[in-house]
């Protein structure tokens, strides 16, 4: 097939075969160049470069040189090699931090958000900025690569298939010679003119190693080497073609090799198996034998290597220093390592990748590049869509440095990378398509879709399926997107491998894929054709004869890989899959005869491939793209879907289909048996032009029981609901159920279809049948929708119309016309006569009728004539029933009546008064609304019992909507304040809310005129509870109308009054006191006097309420008291405790006193008084309830006091001291745990202090020793320095400075007559951030975070360590020493807890120590975020 179907493609997009991508801006030529010398490399590549360097290694452009302090202070940091000893030093996120910052290679206009997510801040702008300093010709690229198909070689390797069996190509190797390998073991090798030269190894051998899974060549393309899928390797001559060796014992067994690499030394070689391991190969020739040698340098064990890419030195730099390391790079499933296999083995560098896309294939490329005066190798290495550029280089000690360079951020994932030359790569990502970038400037020059090319992927051989799949799951992930052996890249051309065209597709079984691509080569789509004729024409006959053989050859192919035996499911499934596909292309190719005989004849072999057959023309007869079907195809498709009984299939197929060629009344049969109307009213109206007899058949179900007043079933009303539709078609002029009616019989069938319904019997009609049988039908059946179905269609517009008139004209245009004004009068009268002289239909019925003539008599030009008698008539059956029964149902059915136009047939006022009569309110406002009698809709609304409530929506529209006039509005106003009360007893939080809108004003004439007080309760309620959502600014009340409304609350509804004096304020105290005092409502009088001021009246009232209680309970001792009663003494208890404790903080001690003693007396009372009984009963109740007073006054009365009140009682000071034991225990039991509690607080203040005094003066007294002998910042001996206003400071992190020299880098701060120094070095790290901030909070007085030493001509001297204020303070050392307890105690003290607790006590208690409030740096410390509360004891300090 590929040598028939060749054709030139202008595009050169490759799909099959080997091709080449040449890059035009180098255009490198095969030959080799002539030898340059290093240094006459570097120079000639530095002249090239000279407008990059800068930009390559992101050299700032600088405006003044640096000064010889700047230098010495640079961190040691910044020009750090990339050498890592430990890899698991290095994550993902250290490198991610000190990376430098990159531009996305995707251009200005894209659209990838991803991308612009990506990209930093800063560099887009210093992009732009370099694009504008180039020449034109820098940013007009054009096109920078040509593609070209190799044509024979591609010929080449589709006839060793043919002839050979070769099988399909699986690797390439590309060099002076182009190597390809098969499927079948074979190694193709090609000159570079396409020719075959050589034919390696044999199909047998193939048979027994496997495919070929890797290649490679040496640098004088004398050897080639072959990996296969089974493990094996072998080693040939390839100027003789001869076999020099089979290498099966270099690695483990039960491995696919996955590369095999030749290094520039020819005695070696690496090789990469699935297994994740990497081996050494040496080759060497003892006594005339040709032996191998391996050495594992990698075990799969440590981590699967899945790619491996030697260093490789062009003939110019073979001489390069580097050379003599023969360099390795190795690429694992976790990192990178590149090592050194001579002189002897050893790793240079390793680098994890972090976290990656575990399906993103890790991609290695070497390139040397120019770098000012040295030519250097540079490894390119990535892994999804990130690309790493590392620098290596050899110092001259001998030792390998790698350093990173700038990155490549992308926003696709690669599966491939190539040099082309130092400046130019070309990537291919995920979807196969082609990005060429200059990697100085990032710039994408040009990107070409590839996708064409269909490559060849090593998915299989990652996966080791030719020894079982033994690989782990992380290695077959990334096999998926492998390309590693389809792509070889040689003297600026890179060549892609691709397979899977028609051929080969057949002989690999991929009948689908062949079928689409021969379809892409019949409408001209497929892209790299070979061969085939450019006539149009002749290259489709040519492809469709092909078509039809691959179809003929899959259909063979599905009739015999039918399963013969298993469920019926399987079998089903399988035709399923594949009969579809033969449907498809045979109708692309519009080939029904081949469909609906080869193919239906093959398939009618087996009855399950049949029935799928023939299910799957369904869906093109539906959408009509298959209308020509056979006769027998039909009549079978119509008996399987009637054996599989999908009724609804056939019905939808059969409208869809020319039936003329069945036999109709066996179909027409066979529709009425299955209930399916609408293909059976199809098959009559398309087979028989009888538009008739479908009505007659459905008109004699459904008439029968409508007749006799019975209800439809189910399936009657789907048949009516047809019937309906079916006529609305007709008279429309379409067709049923879809197309159109032929044009010239459109006004035969209107008047056949109009003359049926008006016929005056049916055609078999009994004696008894009533006139006009099909129109009583109908319009018993729906009303509605029937005389919808007259309206919607003008029927009266078409009928008796000559042929020569269009009959999509209206009435309107015909209204001249004698003719059909006899018709529109007929139908009409019809309808009267059915309805009106009938008393069968209801009243919905005979209304819709008359909203149906009151709508064609509203039309403009009517001719139409009803009697107004009838109307009048219709008027009295619906507002004088004789019965109540549907109300609503004749309300509606009158005012849609009214609104479509009848009210011209009607008296109005006869109207307004039968419809009052009939309570018929909606009619009334239809009416008063005519008239603009807004008032009197009012009295509808209220009235009416369903809408009472829509009255106050009514009232605020007419009231506050512009386009009502004065007058209007202010009849509707005085009708409101005439039926207030009755808008209140509809709802009084409605009449509220309208009240305050519209009748703020006449507030208290409102309360005044109300009678009810129940009512009136409701409306305050609703009118000042802000909970009902009014606004209290809107009202401006009186104060009495706030107290009416409590009044009134104390007698409704008395368990509210106290919340509700808590949100009104608008009332009098002494006017409301008086109320709640009247209504005996203490709690509320309480209330009013503590927020009147008068606590102790407050407290009398609420103690004569408890004393109240308790006597009740002491007279009522002989009955039984429930708990309710004594709950009801504890809350009221309770009450009264929480008044006196709100109030005693701003009493004195005096009323104080006043207020709890008699509080307690009231309590210890009803004990003293109550007999025996009573006391047995309740005498713990009262014994709790004194405690409960005695506890709660213990914190504001003194204990002696309380005491003393106690034993002066009759109850206890004369009694047994074991009455009142209870009490005084737990007194002393509150004072005994408040004593503990103090002495333990002291014991742990006192040895917190004294630990840390102790601890503090050890750490001061403590030496330092300095790292060095001279200063720092200067870089001289601190002995020579003679200044005498010098100073020699010492940090205790050992640096040494001398104090001016702190003083010209600003790192010394005078706080209150006192030096404050800080340490330049171990602050210079920070940029300065830190040092300016220290240098605020020492200004501030903060202590500094390092200890100070000040030493004078060599002599320490202490500062001062008197205060210079009234408030003591550390001096530095003290200050460092105490930092650093705190960072050994790792929290706050107890000490500061105490402290701060103490001062937020408030002014009754002083804390133990002094805080100045004015210091920011003394907050309270639990709002710091870093606050831990530890509970153990603190830590011990080694001497």
């Amino acid at each position: 097939m590929e040598d028939e179907l060749k054709m030139e493609s202008q595009s050169l997009d490759p799909d099959q075969g080997p091709c080449s991508v040449t890059d035009e801006l180098s255009q490198q030529p095969l030959c080799p160049s002539p030898k340059l010398s290093v240094f006459e490399l570097s120079k000639e590549l530095e002249s090239k470069n000279e407008l990059i360097d800068d930009k390559e290694f992101d050299i700032p452009q600088v405006d003044t040189p640096p000064t010889l302090e700047s230098i010495l202070n640079e961190t040691d940091d910044e020009e750090e090699p990339f050498v890592l000893e430990d890899p698991s030093l290095l994550n993902i996120d250290n490198i991610d931090t000190h990376s430098y910052d990159t531009s996305s290679v995707a251009s200005s206009d894209s659209g990838d958000r991803t991308h612009l997510k990506r990209q930093k801040t800063k560099w887009p702008l210093q992009s732009m900025v370099w694009k504008k300093k180039l020449h034109d010709s820098f940013s007009v690229h054009g096109s920078v690569i040509r593609l070209s198909l190799l044509k024979g070689i591609s010929a080449q390797i589709v006839s060793a298939a043919a002839k050979v069996d070769a099988g399909l190509p699986t690797a390439i190797a590309a060099s002076s010679l182009i190597a390809v390998g098969t499927s079948h073991g074979l190694a193709l090798i090609f000159d570079p003119n396409q020719a075959l030269r050589l034919c390696l190894g044999s199909t047998a051998v193939g048979a027994q190693y496997g495919a070929i899974s890797a290649l490679s060549i040496n640098n004088d393309c004398s050897r080639l080497l072959c990996g296969f899928a089974k493990g094996q390797i072998t080693m040939w001559d390839l100027a003789s073609g001869k076999l020099l060796r089979s290498i099966t014992d270099a690695h483990p067994p039960g491995t696919a090799i996955l590369h095999i690499k030749f290094t520039d030394d020819p005695t070696l070689a690496i090789c990469n198996d699935s297994g994740g391991s990497v081996f050494e190969l040496s080759f060497k020739r003892v006594m005339g034998v040709r032996t191998c040698e391996s050495r594992c340098l990698f075990s799969g064990s440590k981590g699967e290597v899945c790619c491996i890419e030697p260093l490789h030195a062009k003939s110019e730099l073979r001489d390069h220093p580097i050379t003599q390391y023969s360099l390795l790079a190795m690429a694992s499933l976790t990192k990178i390592l590149v090592i050194g296999l001579k002189p002897s083995l050893k790793v240079w560098m390793t680098f994890p990748y972090g976290r990656m896309d575990p399906s993103s294939v890790p991609l290695l490329a070497w390139h040397f590049v120019a770098v000012q005066t040295s030519v250097n190798p540079v490894l390119a290495f990535c892994r999804g869509d990130v690309v790493h550029f590392l620098l290596v280089k050899r110092d001259e000690s001998g030792a390998i440095h790698v350093t990173k360079q700038k990155q490549l951020h992308l926003h696709y994932d690669l599966i491939n990378f190539t040099w082309i030359n130092s400046r130019t790569v070309v990537l291919l990502d995920s979807v196969e398509k082609l990005h060429v970038i200059d990697r100085q400037t990032q710039e994408e020059l040009e990107t070409v879709e590839i996708s064409e090319v269909q490559l060849v992927y090593n998915s299989s051989h990652f996966k080791s399926l030719a020894t079982g799949g033994n690989v782990s799951q992380a290695l077959a992930l990334v096999g998926e997107k492998a390309c590693y052996q389809s792509i070889s890249n040689c003297g600026g051309q890179i060549f892609y491998l691709g397979t899977k065209r028609i051929d080969h597709l057949l002989k690999q079984e991929c009948l689908n894929e062949a079928l689409a691509l021969a379809w892409s080569f019949h409408e001209g789509k497929a892209k790299a054709v070979v061969g085939l004729t450019g006539d149009e024409h002749k290259r489709k006959a040519v492809v469709a004869d092909r078509l039809v053989e691959i179809l003929i050859h899959y259909a063979d192919r599905t009739m015999r890989k039918c399963p013969d035996q298993g469920k019926i499911q399987v079998m089903e499934q399988h035709f399923q899959d594949m009969v579809p596909v033969i449907v498809d292309y045979c109708l692309l190719l519009q080939r029904m005869d081949l469909l609906f005989s080869q193919m239906y004849d093959k398939m009618s072999e087996n009855s399950v491939a049949k029935g799928v057959f023939l299910e799957c023309l369904e869906p093109y007869i539906l959408s009509d793209k298959l209308v020509g079907i056979t006769a027998q195809i039909m009549k079978d498709l119509l008996l399987h879907f009637q054996d599989k009984n999908l009724m609804a299939n056939m019905e939808a197929c059969i409208v869809h289909m020319d039936i003329t060629s069945l036999d109709l009344q066996q179909v027409v049969l066979m529709c009425w048996e299955n209930r399916l109307y609408d293909a059976m009213i199809y098959v009559y109206n398309s087979g028989m032009n009888d538009f008739i007899t479908p009505m007659e058949k459905l008109f004699r179900v459904i008439a029968p029981p409508l007749s006799a007043g019975k209800s439809l079933s189910d399936e009657q009303v789907i048949m009516g609901n047809k019937l309906l539709v079916y006529i609305s078609c007709s008279l429309a002029g379409r067709a049923y159920p879809l197309g159109n009616i032929p044009e010239d019989l459109v006004p035969l069938v209107k008047n056949q279809v109009f003359e049926f319904l008006i016929r005056l019997h049916s055609a078999e009609a009994p004696i008894d049948e009533e006139v006009y049988p099909y129109v009583r039908t109908l319009l018993h059946f729906d009303t509605r929708e029937f005389l919808n179905v007259l309206a919607l269609n003008n029927i009266v517009a078409f009928l008796s119309l000559p042929k020569w008139r269009s009959p999509t004209k209206t009435f309107e245009d015909f209204k001249n016309d004698k003719q059909a004004v006899e018709y529109q009068q007929r139908i009409v009268d019809i309808l009267l006569k059915v309805m009106v002289e009938n008393s069968d239909f209801t009243p919905s019925q005979v209304g819709c009728l008359f909203t149906f003539l009151a709508r064609q008599l509203a039309k403009p030009n009517n001719t139409l004539f009803v009697n107004r008698t009838l109307f009048d008539q219709v008027l009295e059956f619906l507002c004088s029933p004789d019965d109540d029964s549907r109300h609503s149902e004749r309300q509606q059915v009158l005012l849609e009546l009214l609104q479509a136009g009848g009210i011209v047939q009607f008296e109005e006022n006869r109207l307004i008064q039968m419809a009052e009569k009939a309570e018929f309110y909606q009619i009334c406002e239809f009416m008063y609304e005519r008239e603009h009698r807004y008032d009197k809709i009012i009295d509808c609304y209220l009235h009416d019992p369903l809408r009472k409530e829509e009255v106050f929506t009514y009232i605020h529209n007419i009231l506050s909507i512009p386009g009502y006039s004065t007058e209007e509005k202010q009849s509707v106003w005085q009708k409101a304040m005439k039926h207030i009360e009755e808008l209140l007893l509809v709802s009084p939080s409605k009449a509220a809310d309208l009240i305050s809108i519209h009748f703020s004003d006449q507030i208290e004439q409102i309360i005044q005129n109300l009678q009810d007080q129940f009512l009136l309760f409701q409306f305050l309620k609703s009118l000042l509870d802000p909970r009902e959502g009014i606004s209290q600014d809107l009202l401006q009340l009186s104060p009495s109308v706030t107290e009416l409304f409590i009044e009134l609350l104390c007698q409704y509804d008395p368990d509210q009054v106290l919340e509700a004096l808590q949100f009104l304020d608008s009332y009098r105290l002494e006017e409301t006191i008086q109320v709640t005092k009247k209504h005996q409502l203490h709690e509320a009088s309480s209330y009013l006097l503590e927020k009147k001021g008068d606590i102790h009246s407050a407290f009398l009232v609420m103690l004569e309420w408890l004393q109240s209680k308790l006597l009740a309970l002491t007279h009522e001792a002989e009955k039984t008291i429930e708990f309710p009663s004594l709950k009801d003494i504890d809350n009221t208890l309770a009450k009264t405790i929480a008044l006196c404790q709100r109030n005693s903080h701003n009493l004195n001690q005096q009323q104080r006193e006043a207020l709890w003693f008699p509080l307690l007396e009231a309590m210890m009372s009803p004990q003293r008084l109550s007999s025996c009984t009573v006391l047995c009963h309740y005498s713990e109740f009262l014994k709790n309830l004194t405690m409960q007073v005695l506890n709660n006054m213990a914190a504001f009365i003194a204990l002696p006091l309380i005491l003393q009140r106690i034993l002066q009682d009759p109850v206890y000071g004369r009694g047994k001291l074991g009455e009142i034991q209870g009490l005084v225990l737990g007194m002393l039991d509150s004072f005994n745990y408040e004593q503990t509690l103090l002495e333990t607080t002291t014991s742990l203040l006192n040895r917190d202090l004294h630990w840390s005094l102790r601890n503090l003066k050890a750490s001061v007294t403590k030496g330092l020793n300095p790292k060095q002998d001279y200063c720092c910042i200067c870089l001289q001996q601190y002995k020579r320095r003679q200044e005498s206003a010098d100073q020699i400071i010492v940090f205790s992190c050992g640096h040494l400075y001398h104090s001016l020299c702190l003083l010209s880098k600003e790192c010394g701060t005078e706080s209150k007559g006192q030096m404050r120094w800080t340490c330049f070095k171990c602050n210079a790290s920070n940029k300065g951030g830190k040092l300016s901030e220290t240098s605020s909070e020492m200004k501030k007085g903060t202590p500094a975070s390092l200890a100070q030493i000040v030493l004078i001509q060599l002599s320490i001297v202490h500062a001062n360590s008197e205060s210079t204020s009234s408030e003591s303070m550390l001096d530095p050392q003290q200050a460092q020493a105490f930092d650093q307890l705190c960072r050994l105690y790792r929290g706050t003290s107890r000490l500061a807890l105490l402290t701060e607790l103490s001062r937020d006590r408030g002014g009754e208690k002083h804390g133990l120590l002094r805080v100045s409030q004015g210091d920011p740096s003394l907050n309270s410390v639990f709002q710091n975020e870093t606050f831990q509360l530890h509970l153990t004891p603190p830590p011990l300090l080694e001497d």
